[in-house]
């Protein structure tokens, strides 16, 4: 069975920067602190990741200090992070399934139509294909399947609401669920939010399936997952002399 996203690697720079975002994750991984202490700046990447997401939708960044989140969208971009681990398996055996999970979670406090897709175009025979990819239909390097993840999803735009912060959060769990970053503790949606109009502008370019435009979101993602190595590198530098 021919692979679909095989193409993908022979686009100009693609490959290597898959390699190099591999590498860079694998770095922050072999980390003093993430040898044994992980789970504590897999927290914090986690956090990082659910406000860096819920701003790119248009929500605030910042947690109120008493702990009460009344803006709808980080709030459901928070309760995401929290649930995320708890669906790398439905994601990997039944994505489709985890999807809808993923938009109950984002959507809660800003529609009562959660977790069902839109209803027309080719929304359901797209959903389908990726969840085909996700299951095992591709062997692209994982920084490869992890951009069109995030980049499909974006670009379907499924839901009527919260269709960025599910697809970001597809995307983490992508990369969590294909071993590329297992721990969970890069933080490239933080690049994102950096490089806002550089996001927005990559993610029209993929939706275009131009050849060019297909390179300039995934070398864009791979940029985003090296970037989000090195603010992993941070997190654990902190924790370290902290």
């Amino acid at each position: 069975m021919t692979d679909p996203l095989a193409p993908l690697l022979s686009l100009p720079g693609v490959a290597d920067a898959a390699n190099a975002a591999k590498d860079a994750v694998f770095q922050v991984h072999r980390h003093r602190v993430n040898l044994r202490g992980w789970a504590t700046t897999a927290a914090e990447a986690s956090v990082r990741a659910a406000r860096a997401s819920a701003a790119l939708e248009g929500g605030p960044t910042e947690i109120p200090s008493s702990g009460e989140v009344s803006d709808p969208v980080l709030a459901g971009s928070l309760r995401i992070a929290e649930a995320l681990g708890g669906l790398v398996g439905t994601w990997q055996r039944a994505p489709l399934q985890a999807l809808a999970r993923l938009h109950v979670l984002a959507a809660a406090d800003l529609t009562s139509e959660v977790g069902r897709p839109r209803v027309s175009g080719d929304v359901s025979s797209r959903l389908d294909l990726l969840a085909s990819l996700v299951t095992g239909g591709t062997s692209v390097p994982a920084p490869v399947l992890v951009a069109v993840v995030h980049g499909e999803l974006l670009g379907l735009a499924p839901f009527d609401v919260a269709n960025g912060v599910v697809a970001r959060a597809a995307a983490r769990l992508t990369s969590i669920s294909t071993g590329l970053d297992p721990k969970g503790l890069g933080v490239p949606e933080v690049a994102c939010l950096r490089r806002s109009a550089e996001y927005e502008a990559a993610s029209v370019a993929f939706a275009s399936g131009t050849l060019e435009g297909l390179a300039q979101w995934v070398l864009f993602v791979c940029s985003a997952l090296e970037a989000g190595a090195r603010e992993a590198k941070s997190i654990a530098d902190a924790a370290l002399t902290g």
